[in-house]
């Protein structure tokens, strides 16, 4: 699109979210909502450019949608109660972008996340209806083809269905296990921006960028939730040295990156987010690799890192996500705090021999502790389980450097 239509691109991009979540709260029906935004962006590309973008561009997309919806459902006469009811309380009141719209939203953001959806399909379907990016967008992020994430989003919104899935919120009794799962899809989001897998780019900002994207919108649905606040915290922390991660196609690890090229803004807003999760004081998973990273990003060199607060927030976490992987990363804290070979004696009675990180770790603990040829192998080891390319040169270097 050019011109006019790129600003009608634009728009709808920031509205479809309101304006799907609308009309599946109105119609009950995902297909008839995405069918009708499809239609109203048809409309808005030949009348904006000429006319000239609304002053309430989401209103007008939301009136023109609703309609087209109503003229379906007359037109294929498929008036069954639901439909019936949504005609029975038809308006025109013109879209707001406050008050019940962020509600709807809300609402089909748990629905995209509900548990009785395998986890792809949450990731697809979220970033389909609520970010607005169409089916081949998706697909080349994931690395599958477009047929396969058709048939993926197509497959979950029919158990949506089949299993009446609530378009709702879930009770306060609810709520938080079940935010636990929206916050897994939208970190999971993240990470594969920002590690991507596969032979693309190594990282995929649109990726990154519309993960915060959607948790700025749930911090601000959920203002009273310090895990929401301690999701977004931890992105925008990650998100401030994604510049400065990858160079000349190699991966750069945080003690060589140039700290000069951060995102200053991004950190103190960060940093603002932990010190409001500190003052709540109902630490969570999400808060304290927030903390963590907040360490990291406060020492203006890596030497100048303060190990043993990181070693004390991981020892926090330990307690709250006892999980291997969590034990890893403490380990490399530990190592850094106590030495390499401290850390190594943790690595190594972890399970996670499948998992590339952990030989990553190990191939530079053994690297440190001079014993060279275990730490080729560990590097090779490593290399073999990751599909990152710009993380795949960067160990592939370190291991050339072994004599």
């Amino acid at each position: 699109m050019q011109g006019g239509g790129a600003a009608v691109e634009r728009v709808f991009r920031e509205e479809y979210g309101r304006l799907i979540a609308s009309l599946v709260r109105r119609f009950g029906d995902i297909d008839l909502a995405e069918d009708a935004a499809g239609e109203a962006l048809v409309v808005a590309l030949e009348k904006w450019p000429s006319d000239g973008v609304p002053p309430n561009p989401g209103g007008w997309l939301t009136t023109t949608a609703t309609n087209r919806a109503i003229d379906r459902i007359r037109r294929e006469g498929q008036r069954d109660a639901k439909h019936q009811a949504a005609l029975m309380t038809y308006d025109d009141t013109a879209h707001s972008p406050v008050g019940v719209v962020e509600d709807d939203r809300l609402r089909l953001l748990f629905t995209c996340c509900h548990p009785a959806l395998a986890p792809e399909a949450r990731i697809a379907l979220t970033l389909r209806l609520l970010g607005g990016l169409t089916v081949a967008e998706i697909a080349e992020a994931f690395l599958v083809p477009e047929t396969t994430m058709a048939q993926r989003i197509t497959r979950a919104k029919k158990k949506i269905a089949a299993a009446n899935v609530p378009y709702r919120v879930p009770s306060a009794a609810d709520l938080p296990a079940r935010l636990g799962g929206v916050l897994t899809v939208l970190f999971l989001v993240f990470n594969e921006g920002y590690l991507a897998s596969g032979d693309g780019d190594p990282v995929r900002a649109e990726l990154t960028g519309e993960a915060i994207r959607l948790t700025r919108v749930l911090a601000v649905l959920l203002p009273d939730e310090p895990e929401v606040k301690g999701l977004l915290a931890l992105m925008l922390l990650t998100e401030a040295r994604r510049s400065a991660r990858v160079r000349s196609g190699v991966l750069v690890p945080l003690d060589e990156q140039d700290r000069g090229g951060w995102d200053r803004a991004l950190i103190a807003e960060g940093h603002a987010l932990v010190r409001e999760c500190l003052a709540i004081n109902r630490p969570g998973r999400y808060q304290l690799l927030a903390a963590i990273n907040a360490v990291h990003t406060d020492a203006p060199t890596a030497a100048d890192t303060d190990w043993s607060q990181v070693v004390a927030l991981y020892d926090q976490l330990v307690l709250v996500d006892p999980s291997p992987i969590v034990a890893l990363n403490r380990a490399v804290a530990v190592a850094e705090l106590d030495g390499p070979s401290v850390g190594l004696a943790l690595v190594d009675r972890l399970p996670l021999e499948g998992y590339h990180p952990w030989h990553a770790v190990r191939a530079d603990l053994l690297r440190r502790l001079g014993r060279s040829a275990e730490a080729k192998d560990a590097y090779a080891a490593a290399i073999s389980s990751t599909a990152n390319v710009a993380e795949r040169a960067y160990l592939a270097r370190k291991r050339g450097e072994l004599v």
